[in-house]
């Protein structure tokens, strides 16, 4: 049985979740919860994602809104017999692409060196 792992009322395995947070949380895990590198890796991570989820939103929902409500723009004809709707249509899938990278590249520096201060700061 993990060390995480509760005890229901007839000594079976209770799920995580289902007991009490003082029974559940590992003084080691509060410890590191509170330690400024943590607190600060978390708040990087979070309003990261958070910049990149709305790049994302924006471009996506902007090329929605060109599909509802201006189709004769996506339908303008771009080198041939190709709309300027399908180089749209790719552009959005290669911007998912390209913030995938961007936040792998940050989660490779600037995470991993947050990471790595933690771990010195708690002692592993």
């Amino acid at each position: 049985m993990s060390s995480g792992t509760t005890l229901g009322a007839r000594g079976r395995a209770a799920p995580p979740g289902s007991g009490t947070l003082a029974a559940e949380t590992d003084p080691q895990v509060a410890r590191i919860a509170r330690t400024p590198e943590f607190q600060q890796l978390v708040h990087e991570r979070t309003r990261f994602g958070w910049i990149l989820t709305i790049l994302m939103l924006v471009v996506y929902f902007g090329f929605i809104g060109l599909i509802a409500f201006d189709k004769a723009l996506l339908a303008v004809k771009v080198g041939g017999t190709a709309s300027l709707g399908l180089f749209m249509g790719v552009f959005v899938i290669l911007f998912a692409f390209a913030l995938t990278g961007v936040y792998v590249a940050r989660a490779n520096t600037r995470f991993d060196a947050l990471s790595d201060a933690l771990k010195r700061s708690v002692g592993r």
